[in-house]
């Protein structure tokens, strides 16, 4: 996610301005790959409940404006 992001915001800085918190994304991102054993389980469940809807949503509406 985080090399995904930050190619996006290669080809266009104003993505950073439609999706919500980025910075947080990429945090997420490393925390679960590099310190992995000292992240709950409840940690990784809220986001999913919580973030990952807003996030899907934020990225289904840029590929609909990119048609």
């Amino acid at each position: 996610m985080r090399e995904a992001l930050k190619q996006l915001f290669e080809i266009n800085p104003q993505y950073k301005e439609w999706i919500t918190n980025p910075s947080r994304i990429i945090s997420f991102r490393n925390r679960l790959i590099h310190g992995y054993a000292s992240i709950s389980d409840e940690v990784v469940w809220g986001v999913i409940e919580k973030d990952l809807p807003l996030l899907k949503s934020e990225i289904k509406t840029l590929l609909e404006r990119q048609k």
